[in-house]
């Protein structure tokens, strides 16, 4: 992952890490943890309760979010996916190719995802739901890889 430290240059950290029982998301549990940077620990952030490949409840801490409420279209011809976190609303939308980039309620870009780099970079202005971003982009992604955008 990529973060824009305050000083306005780049950081490349490892911040997130996600655990699964077996391969591919059918059912079970899928754990995320988050590297403390003052600390260098991982601590838990959350878990996954998958029923199926498509459907879970993620838990983010006490906080229980069915996968739906994380990635609502506006309409049902829409190409971006909404979820609200911190009091605010932001959606994930398509980029070229196979790319993904997440706006707040302005339009401002807070995050994006380059498929080529594997890389999501994410700014300075989502550090306090870094989390919500984290997760939704790998829900969207395992989304699309499953042709069910």
């Amino acid at each position: 992952m990529r973060h824009d430290c305050s000083s306005g240059s780049w950081a490349i950290l490892t911040c997130s890490k996600f655990y699964h029982s077996s391969y591919g998301p059918s059912s079970g549990v899928t754990t995320f943890q988050r590297k403390n940077l003052a600390t260098s620990v991982w601590e838990p952030a959350g878990e996954i309760s998958w029923t199926s490949r498509e459907n879970a409840t993620v838990h983010f801490g006490i906080s229980e979010v069915n996968i739906r409420d994380l990635r609502k279209p506006k309409k049902s011809s829409s190409q971006s996916r909404r979820f609200k976190a911190g009091g605010s609303e932001y959606k994930w939308k398509m980029a070229e190719g196979s790319d993904l980039f997440c706006v707040d309620s302005r339009g401002k870009t807070v995050a994006t995802w380059s498929q080529e780099a594997t890389t999501l970079s994410v700014g300075v202005q989502a550090e306090h739901i870094l989390d919500r971003v984290v997760v939704t982009c790998l829900l969207n992604l395992w989304i699309r890889q499953l042709g069910l955008w």
